[in-house]
């Protein structure tokens, strides 16, 4: 749980007193896992270990093992359709990147700190029964 910064120096104002509080990530919550959100090369990541991830795929490329790193590529995994006049919106999983290496195989790439998301997990199975030919790989 997090609370605001104003909360916080009400119901603690001794440690309050005590704490530089120009530090709001702190008491900001950072997405459903705590990840922190982190900027790198003018790129929003979702996670430090995502952008940690990137960071080394950008020396893979520059060394010539990689040749192509797309960002955040979508996947459908169920088209949308119309059910009693309602519209129903496809199913989708984007992975954290599609990465293309010289030898031509091709890596679909989710930093995950959080294995066990029901939701992730039963897109993943939808994953790999549409698109037989690649496997997520989770770092």
């Amino acid at each position: 749980m997090s609370i605001s910064i104003l909360e916080f120096k009400r119901l603690f104002p001794k440690q309050a007193a005590e704490l530089d509080l120009s530090q709001k990530a702190i008491f900001a919550r950072n997405g459903k896992y705590n990840a922190i959100k982190t900027e790198f090369d003018g790129i929003k990541f979702a996670s430090k270990k995502e952008a940690e991830y990137y960071k080394n795929l950008l020396l893979l490329k520059q060394a010539g093992e990689v040749i192509d790193i797309k960002l955040q590529p979508e996947f459908e995994l169920q088209e949308g359709y119309i059910k009693d006049g309602a519209k129903i919106r496809p199913i989708k999983y984007i992975a954290d990147f599609l990465v293309v290496y010289k030898d031509g195989h091709i890596e679909i790439i989710d930093t995950k700190g959080y294995r066990k998301d029901k939701v992730y997990l039963l897109k993943k199975k939808l994953f790999h029964y549409k698109f037989k030919g690649l496997t997520i790989k989770e770092a």
